[in-house]
């Protein structure tokens, strides 16, 4: 989400329809030049309810919500406006029915802008992990600490960006460069969220791939993502496909366009893919200020507006509220939509058990002082308690410490170099080692890189309940390091042959609202390389030292060129974002405590002109800015193999103290493709029936005696009769072009969340016996790929990561069997003309590769052949 005193919502006058026009088809596609995209209409919006798993939930909104007025309804679907209020956002309230303000609030790695709370690793270095446990521990965590702050909705996790720009600025809050490293990553993660009672916000839905010109403004138009439907399915949809099968409640809407159509109010984004195809049964929320116009979004499928605000907010207007309450008087909008946006956002509340004892805010996301503003948006607001202090972490700090040290990637190790011992002469070098020199949490959402590295900048931030840095944690083990906490060699220091440098460097990104060292989100300034001339502190060290080890604090790719091959640098770690738990976790790796077991989760690169051109950060000072994704599904790996480009370090690459050995492989057809598209779709469920007619205009008149909040956003009108007397006139609305109210026929590739059941069918099983094969304890990872035949039409990657499993702690000569299931999505392609998944039938052709990156390769199998080993 975006600052919240930031003005970025676009004026309604200036606004471009909320679908282009051409109604070619109804797949999501881009003619045949990428400079004319469009995305087709979809209306109406399916109204949710129709699965039986979310039967219960719905039954007890639809009780609720058949007894509500207008402004009840009104009330839930709208933020109360920015700054009015405890979190970053909260609806208005039901209190006849016991439904308080929800509370929407940041982010995807804790509860951000409080206290008391554990500040997690991010995606990325819980995706390096590749460990589905912890995901789902991490995610438990995160859950109980939204839960006991009273957060009813927590916003993460995030799954878009997608790594497409290996600059953009928020990469670091997903899980990596790979849809099912994303959707793996993002499902276990709501899983886990969401069995606490809080509410997961998958998000941002979809296209937002760099920081700068996401937003749109009252003078500028966020960027196009230009993204063709194969696309869009094999790549940019997957891990929310993922997310919406986990029975995530609640999605929210990227900033940007999508083909030309604003993501908050793209009709066939929000009603034909995610509502329809995907089967969403939640609700979809804006991002912060995203919403850019009232009637268009609502038919679109909108469902709920973050923080509530017009255009320019604290102007105390909004396109909702009261303006959604004229617009149901007036007949514009349906009462059936009304109706149904209320029932997806209370049927997530009851499905979560929101409606059972669930904790009210206890903390404020605008003070850190006991006392303050009740609604500090407001020029005069009430005062009262708004920090209770209470500590949530409870022994969170396991988790985080596990997550940030099984992340911990290895790169080289000539020699056998680490792990070190504690007797060893160690010399420390490098700012990304100590603290913060103007103190924990000195700049607002981590706007600064000052200290050890623990997560980028921006909304996706907590603060930091406290810090353990490499200088503390080496210092608390080792009598025998010196430290030199800067990023200019020290002239002075003299080097043995005994002597080990260890030199800590960093490189990092955020959101486009700060600008940290001229990089304003994206990294366009540093580029992918070493902060704080971290190259040349590297060089230094290995220019006076024979010993070097490199520890690295990164948001993402990283160029390694200027030293990686010189021959004092014998070791490299990646560390990636370790969170509050920095130090520990990284000591329990360089001393052999632990042996490292993370694996890259996207590629590292000989030089940044080794992707593809067109995934540069794009600048443009006026006009809206088009990003044709001409590259495709060929992002990270799958570009560097079709170019045949030998990466510094492939995408799932990570060394360990001990080695493993693949043996035993098998493969086994557990559902056979007997056909090329997956079997009929379920039929839809009903869906929660209410009456229709166009409620009386005194339910949205204010109501006597109300104390009003002056920039509070209330879904009251001052005269309701003028609004329902337009509905009688001969006046009609331009709707959008290919507006209806008849259903679209149910698509076939649905069925339910996520999309058609027998999707996810596993298609066949391999299994694999891992052994350590050394002298330390450690763990693995299988990965496996799928390499797709040309029976299927279509160009597709040589190699593409469709499941992984870890092992447990093998002790030495030990082994573990681990099975990777395959579905039939897995080794399926998106059909454009069809619509729908195709697989090669009985899966010939079909072949799968199991190793420990993608270019480490142990085990090959042909789908109803054998196996052997590589």
């Amino acid at each position: 989400m975006a600052p919240r005193w930031l003005s970025i919502a676009l004026l309604a006058a200036v606004l471009p329809s909320c679908t282009l026009a051409t109604p070619m088809g109804d797949h999501l596609e881009t003619r045949a030049s990428n400079d004319d995209p469009f995305s087709p209409p979809y209306y109406p919006a399916p109204n949710g309810g129709w699965r039986s798993n979310w039967a219960e939930a719905y039954q007890k909104a639809h009780s609720v919500v058949s007894n509500m007025t207008l402004a009840e309804k009104v009330n839930l679907t709208t933020g109360t406006g920015i700054y009015m209020g405890p979190c970053a956002g909260q609806t208005g309230s039901v209190p006849r029915f016991g439904i308080p303000n929800l509370c929407l609030h940041d982010s995807p790695l804790g509860v951000r802008n409080t206290d008391h709370n554990t500040a997690f690793p991010p995606g990325i270095t819980v995706g390096a992990t590749f460990d589905k446990h912890l995901m789902y521990e991490r995610g438990v965590g995160l859950g109980e600490e939204a839960r006991g702050k009273g957060v009813n909705v927590l916003l993460g996790p995030s799954v878009g960006p997608m790594g497409r720009k290996p600059r953009g600025g928020r990469n670091w809050e997903g899980f990596g460069f790979d849809p099912v490293l994303q959707g793996i990553g993002g499902a276990q993660t709501i899983k886990g969220m969401q069995s606490t009672g809080a509410i997961a916000c998958l998000k941002h839905f979809i296209g937002n791939e760099q920081e700068m010109h996401r937003m749109s403004s009252v003078v500028t138009q966020g960027y196009s993502s230009n993204i063709d439907d194969r696309t869009l399915h094999e790549f940019y949809l997957w891990p929310f496909a993922e997310g919406v099968r986990a029975e995530v409640g609640s999605v929210m809407i990227a900033y940007n366009d999508l083909n030309k159509s604003a993501c908050s109010q793209n009709s066939k984004l929000i009603n034909g893919v995610l509502k329809d195809e995907l089967g969403f049964q939640g609700f979809v929320v804006t991002d912060w200020l995203a919403h850019l116009g009232g009637v268009s979004s609502a038919l679109a499928g909108l469902d709920m507006s973050m923080p509530g605000d017009g255009a320019i907010p604290l102007f105390g207007d909004s396109y909702w509220g009261p303006e959604l309450s004229r617009s149901i008087l007036n007949g514009t909008v349906p009462v059936e939509r009304l109706n149904d946006m209320a029932s997806r956002i209370l049927a997530a509340w009851f499905k979560m058990g929101q409606d059972q004892d669930y904790p009210l805010p206890n903390f404020s996301s605008n003070t850190e002082d006991e006392k303050g503003l009740l609604y500090p948006g407001a020029l005069f607001s009430p005062s009262g308690i708004v920090n209770q202090y209470v500590n949530v972490q409870a022994d969170h700090d396991i988790t985080a410490r596990a997550v940030a040290r099984d992340a911990i990637t290895l790169l080289k190790n000539e020699g056998d170099l680490l792990p070190l011992r504690r007797n060893d002469s160690l010399k420390i070098f490098g700012t990304d080692a100590g603290s913060d020199p103007k103190g924990l949490n000195s700049c607002a959402d981590k706007g600064c890189n000052r200290g050890v590295l623990t997560m980028g900048w921006g909304s996706g931030t907590s603060k930091l309940p406290y810090l353990i840095t490499p200088q503390e944690a080496i210092a608390n083990i080792s009598s025998m390091a010196e430290f030199y906490i800067t990023d200019s060699f020290p002239s002075s220091v003299e080097a043995s042959s005994d002597d080990i440098a260890v030199v800590f460097i960093n490189s990092d990104s955020g959101e486009n609202f700060i600008t940290v060292d001229g990089n304003p989100g994206d990294r366009t300034a540093s580029g992918l390389h070493a902060w704080h001339n971290g190259d040349d502190l590297v060089k230094a060290a290995a220019n006076r030292f024979s010993q070097v080890v490199v520890v690295i604090h990164t948001v993402g790719p990283i160029i390694l060129e200027e030293w990686i091959d010189l021959d004092p640098v014998k070791a490299v770690l990646i560390a990636h974002l370790p969170g509050q738990e920095a130090g520990y976790s990284l000591t329990d790796v360089l001393f052999g405590a632990h042996s490292p077991s993370g694996h890259l989760p996207y590629t590292i690169p000989y030089q940044e002109s080794n992707y593809p051109s067109s995934v540069g950060v794009l600048q443009q000072p006026f006009g809206q800015i088009q990003d044709p994704y001409t590259e495709g599904i060929y992002i990270d790996y799958r570009h560097f193999l079709k170019e045949g480009i030998k990466p510094r370090y492939p995408f799932g690459h990570g060394l360990s103290y001990t080695s493993f050995e693949f043996s035993n492989p098998s493969i086994s057809i557990l559902t056979p493709l007997n056909s090329a598209y997956p079997p009929s779709r379920p039929s839809k469920g009903p869906t929660p029936s209410y009456p229709t007619t166009i409620p009386p205009a005194s339910e949205v008149a204010w109501p006597k005696n109300l104390n009003r909040i002056w920039r509070y956003l209330y879904p009251y009108l001052d005269n309701p009769e003028s609004a329902a007397a337009v509905a009688n006139s001969s006046k009609t609305y331009p709707y959008p072009d290919g507006y209806s109210t008849d259903p679209k026929p149910p698509p076939r590739a649905g069925g339910a969340e996520g999309g058609n059941p027998a999707l996810w069918d596993i298609a066949f099983s391999v299994q694999v016996t891992v052994t350590n094969t050394g002298r330390r304890p450690g763990r693995a990872v299988a990965q496996l790929y799928v390499d797709l035949p040309d029976s299927l039409g279509l160009d597709t990657p040589s190699r593409q990561l469709r499941q992984f499993e870890k092992t447990k702690m093998l002790g030495p000569g030990e082994s573990e069997t681990l099975t990777l299931d395959v579905t039939r999505k897995d080794v399926s392609v998106w059909d454009v003309v069809v619509q729908d998944w195709k697989a090669a039938v009985a899966g010939e052709g079909v072949r799968v590769y199991v190793g420990e990156s993608v270019l480490d390769l142990r085990v090959d199998c042909e789908v109803g052949g054998r196996c052997s080993t590589l």
